[in-house]
């Protein structure tokens, strides 16, 4: 959350020994991924076809802007592939977890969390937070439909510890205010981040049907101000007037030529992106973040690779109508 610190890895780089998401996984409690993205009510806002809807009176200001000011993170649009979601199930153990300095009062959670045999964290090989990264744990239990995410989580020695938790009840409508004002998430924008991931699944079959998650430098990003559906900013972000806000929808322009594009794959999130544009959610280096496939059956090589859609630059994007800006002040209201 608002960390400059984002493994990339390669598509298909995954040892053998990883957990695979067979039945027999699932029935065990196993490590297994969902194959969809996470799904919310159908009316939540990420799932708004935004195809026809009108650009916000600061677009072209924004894009000219954060085109001047070293556009992506790395200055070309490349994938992380290090995020997990994990499944759980009726059978997958809950645990308390002693919250640290990154858990936030009233904005995060301190319910028990599931926690499925063999899982991993963002960026790690198991539950251990080795790197001193962004160390997400995310887990959606389809038996109760809750998704949990955490920021930040690390177990070792028996203890498990973390940050800002957030969970998500996936039959509530949370409209244009998920968290409340001025609240946090695992993410720094106040979004659900297993949303807005796409899946291998999903780009193999041709089609991704909601909005993306994106990320800027903390100098890219609109200095304490946030649009709906965002619910929070940061002090980190340091972004003149003119730069993109938390909360910022973008879409890729509906004449980009597709088919210049090194990919099937990338054809696919492509045009996602033209119909459901994507949020800025949080920041760090890579400009666009997919479930990493470490715990799925379909796996990333072949399909997609971290630098397939290199090719797209900001100036191709427009931000849509965004609504009131809000001044991030630091106090929750739920």
């Amino acid at each position: 959350m608002g960390c400059e610190i984002n493994p990339v890895s390669d598509a298909g780089n995954v040892s053998e020994d990883s957990v695979q998401g067979d039945a027999d996984d699932i029935a065990n409690g196993l490590a297994t991924a969902p194959d969809q993205a996470v799904r919310f009510s159908r009316t939540a806002v990420w799932y708004e076809d935004i195809t026809s809807a009108q650009t916000d009176a600061e677009s072209e200001a924004v894009i000219g802007w954060l085109a001047a000011n070293g556009g992506w993170g790395t200055g070309e649009m490349r994938i992380d592939f290090s995020i997990e979601v994990l499944r759980a199930t009726s059978d997958t153990t809950y645990r308390s977890f002693t919250p640290t300095d990154d858990h936030f009062s009233p904005d995060c959670d301190l319910d028990d969390v599931p926690v499925p045999i063999g899982g991993a964290l963002e960026g790690e090989s198991g539950y251990e937070c080795k790197s001193d990264g962004d160390c997400h744990l995310i887990v959606v239990d389809e038996s109760t439909d809750m998704l949990y995410e955490m920021w930040r989580a690390n177990m070792t020695g028996g203890q498990f510890s973390g940050g800002c938790l957030t969970v998500w009840d996936l039959d509530r409508d949370y409209d244009t205010n998920p968290r409340g004002s001025d609240c946090t998430s695992a993410d720094a924008a106040g979004f659900p981040i297993a949303a807005l991931l796409f899946t291998p699944a999903e780009v193999q079959s041709g089609s991704i049907d909601h909005a993306i998650r994106f990320i800027l430098p903390n100098a890219r990003i609109r200095n304490r101000t946030y649009v709906t559906p965002a619910t929070h900013s940061t002090g980190a972000t340091t972004g003149g007037l003119s730069a993109p806000p938390y909360g910022a929808r973008f879409r890729l322009r509906a004449d980009y030529p597709l088919e210049e594009l090194p990919s099937e794959g990338a054809r696919v999130v492509a045009r996602a992106m033209q119909r459901y544009g994507m949020f800025l959610s949080d920041a760090g280096n890579i400009a666009l973040t997919a479930q990493s496939d470490r715990f799925s059956d379909v796996k990333w090589a072949g399909i997609l690779n971290t630098r397939d859609l290199d090719a797209i630059d900001v100036t191709d994007f427009e931000m849509i109508q965004a609504g009131d800006r809000f001044t991030f002040t630091g106090d929750c209201i739920h």
